[in-house]
């Protein structure tokens, strides 16, 4: 890649061409067209967003949970009509997810560039970052996405189905998805932001929503990447993650052992990308497929994104030069330095 367009630009501009879809994207392929595409996307993109072109494929999971497999369950009805929706959901979503793996994470899911967007902004402002979350705090974070996948996706909605709990936890996760919120928002919809008072589950759930939504524009500007950490969609994509094409590999070298710069850079805190030495399939269950762990490699070819068996991008020392080089110019310009510069100078 040239001096100026390195990985992270061009996900960037991948991200930002996806959000812009995603989010109007009826806009542009028609509103009947958008309906039609797809209702399975490894991504967050929201139906509650009128404009998208595509929604998630956890929405149908706990609408089918409650509306047929509950119901069926029920009224003891055929259990496997009632799971075949979801087993073509399943279908949908893993026939895209094998194509690009967990980098619809990386590269496609709006609230994830949204996130990024944040930490650029905090950068810009000036703000003190922290790169690194301690190690016992990431490892007591990571089972959280599987709860939330587990209990809000499938558990509750499945109960609402079966009448054991109310309907309200019918679609449980879409009514605390900060997703839900921002895509509606940003094509200009504020319907979503309110406080629901028509029964106390709905007031709980509208509460949680709105209280998420401002932790993670809040923590954003200074914690990298802070609800993808919990989110339930990385989950499920951690469990399908041995079939996806995209892969990230390792050949580790002595070296490595004291280096650590790969785990520095990832904005999910995985530091077995550093420590493992054993095992070259290190795409592991947080990991998005970012890229930037590849990129702040200075060994030749220790890190390597791989389509299959086809290299895409590897780690090379002399764009490790480069690209720590850019890094650091990018981090010194920012609105704080600026401003003591100008103070600076006016003494």
């Amino acid at each position: 890649m040239t001096d100026r367009l390195n990985l992270s630009l061009l996900r960037k501009l991948v991200q930002l061409l996806a959000f812009l879809f995603l989010v109007y994207g009826s806009a542009i392929v028609g509103f009947y067209t958008a309906d039609k595409i797809s209702g399975a996307l490894p991504a967050l993109a929201c139906a509650y967003d009128q404009q998208t072109a595509d929604y998630c494929t956890l929405i149908p999971f706990q609408h089918q949970m409650d509306h047929r497999v509950g119901m069926v369950i029920n009224a003891g009805g055929d259990l496997l009509k009632a799971l075949l929706p979801s087993l073509i959901t399943l279908g949908t979503f893993l026939l895209m997810f094998v194509v690009l793996n967990k980098a619809f994470c990386g590269w496609i899911c709006p609230l994830g560039f949204f996130q990024e967007v944040l930490s650029l902004i905090g950068q810009k402002l000036g703000l003190r970052r922290i790169e690194s979350l301690p190690e016992g705090l990431v490892l007591r974070v990571r089972p959280f996405k599987w709860v939330i996948l587990l209990l809000l996706v499938f558990g509750l909605p499945l109960l609402a189905g079966l009448g054991s709990v109310g309907h309200e936890l019918g679609s449980p996760y879409c009514s605390i998805c900060p997703s839900r919120i921002l895509t509606t928002l940003a094509a200009g919809d504020t319907s979503q932001v309110y406080l629901d008072t028509s029964s106390d589950g709905y007031f709980v759930l509208s509460l949680i929503a709105n209280l998420l939504f401002g932790l993670m524009l809040a923590w954003g500007l200074f914690v990298r990447q802070p609800f993808c950490r919990i989110c339930p969609m990385l989950a499920l994509h951690a469990a399908f993650r041995s079939i996806g094409l995209v892969r990230l590999v390792k050949q580790g070298k002595p070296r490595c052992e004291k280096c650590g710069l790969c785990a520095k850079a990832c904005p999910m805190d995985i530091r077995e990308i550093h420590t493992e030495m054993e095992q070259r399939d290190v795409l592991f269950a947080d990991c998005t497929l970012c890229g930037r762990c590849v990129e702040f490699c200075p060994d030749k070819e220790v890190l390597q994104l791989k389509y299959v068996t086809l290299p895409l991008f590897k780690a090379d020392p002399a764009y490790f030069k480069r690209r720590k080089q850019a890094q650091g110019q990018w981090e010194k310009r920012n609105l704080l330095a600026w401003w003591r510069k100008r103070r600076g100078g006016a003494a």
